[in-house]
């Protein structure tokens, strides 16, 4: 394919960076990238830069961020950029229909799911969460309602055990990014197949709190494993110990169970710290932080200290 598409890309955070470098490093031209306003960020409060931001203002590419696009200039500038598509990677904005109508070709997203599954904020959160094997990217063709376009390509990607929200957050980024640049070679060809979202298989993501980050030791083994392996990178699962929180961050089901009350440490070595769940069965934590410490192994976190016999238990808020 010789000329490439002008493009305005619309992204903030990391998942977005390879999509757009990969734009930066094809024949497409990225004409703008608009991102989220710079964040106070850091003990300093300091504003930054997002992901998005950092590699275009190195690639030289003019930047906007607009609070909204409610304004007519916000509009009109979009407008002047004359994109023939414009590709939106967790943006974090809706986009009105005047906006979806601005490009030639539209708008697509690159979303974290296999659409019509897990619409919305979270996708890859949720879907471990809830235990699916299965997640993938959907390139879509944006329309008004919430990641409820038309499907263009999809991408397959397993959930392991050993898969938290972080290792499939990188995984299906650098899928999104090939899925994207196929897409964009099928809408210069003429070649786009469109697949309409069955909406009785719809599902919503909702946004992740912290307030749900919490464990219950009450609750089955697999369900504890799924929250702290979902929540990994954020908001982290956590449990008390001393009054302070203690953040729990990869955990493995074991084939072992114990009659100890759940929340109960009932063994510890240098492969992980067993504790009671719910159901009677034992779940290993491999990797945690103390308040104010560094993520370590199980290993070396008990190298100072013991937490065989202690019991771990919610507090009521």
């Amino acid at each position: 394919m010789s000329a490439g598409l002008r493009i305005v890309y619309a992204g903030t955070p990391e998942f977005a960076v390879p999509a757009l470098q990969a734009l930066l490093a094809s024949q497409h031209q990225v004409v703008a990238v608009y991102t989220q306003p710079d964040r106070p960020a850091g003990r300093g409060r300091k504003l930054q830069f997002s992901p998005v931001k950092e590699v275009a203002v190195a690639a030289g590419i003019p930047v906007e961020q607009p609070l909204n696009f409610k304004t007519e200039q916000a509009r009109d500038s979009l407008k002047a950029y004359a994109a023939e598509v414009m590709v939106v990677a967790a943006y974090g904005l809706i986009l009105p229909q005047a906006v979806l109508d601005t490009p030639r070709y539209g708008c697509l997203n690159i979303h974290g799911s296999l659409l019509p599954r897990w619409r919305g904020a979270a996708p890859i959160q949720r879907a471990i969460q809830a235990g699916d094997t299965l997640t993938g990217v959907t390139i879509m063709q944006m329309a008004a309602g919430l990641d409820t376009g038309d499907m263009l390509l999809k991408t397959h990607c397993p959930i392991t055990h050993e898969d938290g929200g972080q290792s499939i957050h990188d995984k299906l980024s650098k899928q999104g990014a090939e899925a994207l640049l196929e897409v964009l070679e099928q809408v210069q060809r003429g070649s786009v197949q469109a697949e309409v979202q069955d909406e009785q298989q719809a599902c919503y993501a909702h946004k992740l709190s912290k307030a749900e980050a919490e464990i219950d030791w009450n609750q089955a083994a697999r369900v504890i494993d799924r929250q702290i392996r979902a929540f990994d990178a954020w908001p982290t699962a956590y449990t008390q110990y001393q009054g302070q929180a203690l953040r729990l961050f990869a955990s493995q089901i074991l084939n072992q169970t114990s009659s100890e009350l759940a929340g109960t440490v009932v063994a510890e070595s240098r492969a992980g710290i067993d504790i009671v769940a719910g159901d009677g069965q034992l779940l290993r934590i491999l990797q945690l932080q103390m308040a104010g410490g560094k993520r370590l192994a199980a290993a070396e976190f008990l190298h100072a200290r013991s937490l065989l016999g202690e019991r771990f238990s919610k507090v009521a808020l």
